[in-house]
């Protein structure tokens, strides 16, 4: 990711509600991978079923536009999916650092 909004942080300087914030991140980053690998099956069988009923004409041309779309879908959400997870990690998300209490609320 080209975000630099990750790289400003001091690893040492997070207090727990930070690191609760990047577990939800986290997750968050897993259920968008879960949902373009859904999107990119899904892509894929579809054109594969339409393929394997109306291989011709202009029904067949939108089989053969699923696959590509498909593939490509599943290969930009695992580029997504790496990016997020290595800017993470930047922070220190797997390795066991005991993190600071929050401040107590006025």
């Amino acid at each position: 990711m080209n975000d630099k909004s990750y790289a400003e942080c001091d690893p040492e300087e997070l207090t727990l509600r930070d690191y609760l914030a990047i577990d939800r991140t986290r997750l968050a980053n897993e259920r968008t991978l879960l949902a373009y690998l859904r999107s990119a099956v899904a892509l894929l069988l579809a054109g594969l079923s339409i393929l394997h009923f109306w291989p011709r004409g202009w029904f067949g041309a939108v089989g053969w536009a699923c696959l590509p779309s498909g593939l490509l879908t599943g290969i930009v959400g695992v580029l997504r999916h790496r990016g997020m997870r290595r800017a993470l990690l930047h922070l220190g998300v797997g390795r066991p650092v005991r993190p600071k209490p929050a401040p107590p609320c006025a």
